[in-house]
């Protein structure tokens, strides 16, 4: 995401004082206030009616910007969907709805998710303008969404996408995807030529503006920078234990919450001996 910077990355990742979260999510659940990119929850499409809320907020202020709520094709069967897509059509707000529907809810492949035509019908069925775009092609998605922005601001209506992908890599480092997936569906897919990197390599190089010789350099310089900025992550300290604890739980003092810090603080006193306080910047 555009001004989401290795740094915030890697702060996230390692729970240091460059992550706005204080270490308190789940690695990848990554946020930050000054660009507007919400923090992700780890249920599934919680965020989708918060969208849906921050968009109708936009509409009523006259604000010219839109909120996005992203989910998967596994997250629209969650209820959460469904009303956060009938709040978006019968209040109407700035609001965009992507789907992107990369065939497995972990490792439900999308023909045990539904027996429609996927998951842009039901925008139709809510009464939203839909579309749906080959999320495989870097400039339909890019003009795709450019264009459903200006829908909405022009409209003040939400719009809902669903884009259709496949998923390369594996759920999460514990998931074994050869378990489920038909055998020769990855490589096929590997091998058709159609993914976004090597398409719009594919395109680039067909265009005269890459080569092979610049992929490898660029290789070469993100894996150097992305080291470099490892070692330097490293050395950050984390933020302070109780403000990763107690501090932004309210937005004002609340005492129940001010004597569970008491008793910690207590706790930590008469066992210091056991906590390994190094990397943070205290207690």
């Amino acid at each position: 995401m555009k001004g989401f910077t290795i740094e915030d990355v890697l702060g996230q990742l390692l729970s240091t004082k460059a992550d706005e979260g204080k270490g308190r999510q789940m690695p990848i659940s990554y946020s930050k206030h000054q660009i507007g990119l919400h923090t992700i929850c780890t249920p599934l499409t919680t965020q989708v009616p918060h969208s849906m809320g921050a968009g109708y907020a936009f509409r009523l202020g006259n604000e010219k910007r839109i909120s996005v709520g992203f989910f998967g094709e596994g997250a629209a069967s969650e209820g959460d969907f469904h009303a956060a897509a009938n709040f978006a059509a019968t209040l109407k707000g700035n609001t965009l709805l992507v789907c992107r529907n990369n065939g497995y809810a972990i490792s439900t492949p999308v023909k045990d998710q539904y027996a429609g035509d996927g998951i842009a019908i039901r925008g139709i069925a809510y009464g939203m303008r839909t579309v749906r775009v080959d999320g495989n092609d870097l400039f339909a998605s890019y003009l795709a969404t450019k264009a459903a922005r200006e829908l909405i601001l022009e409209t003040n209506e939400p719009v809902m996408m669903e884009f259709m992908t496949y998923r390369v890599g594996q759920h999460s480092t514990s998931d074994d995807s050869s378990a489920y997936r038909p055998a020769g569906e990855l490589e096929a897919w590997n091998a058709s030529g159609i993914l976004p990197i090597a398409r719009l390599r594919k395109y680039l190089t067909q265009q005269g503006w890459w080569t092979d010789e610049e992929e490898e350099a660029l290789r070469r310089e993100a894996r150097a920078e992305m080291l470099q900025k490892m070692k330097e992550a490293e050395k950050i300290k984390r933020w302070k234990v109780t403000e990763g604890l107690f501090d932004d739980v309210w937005s004002h003092p609340v005492q129940t919450l001010e004597e569970q810090k008491q008793d910690f603080l207590k706790h930590m006193q008469t066992h210091k001996d056991k906590y390994d306080l190094s990397k943070y910047e205290g207690l």
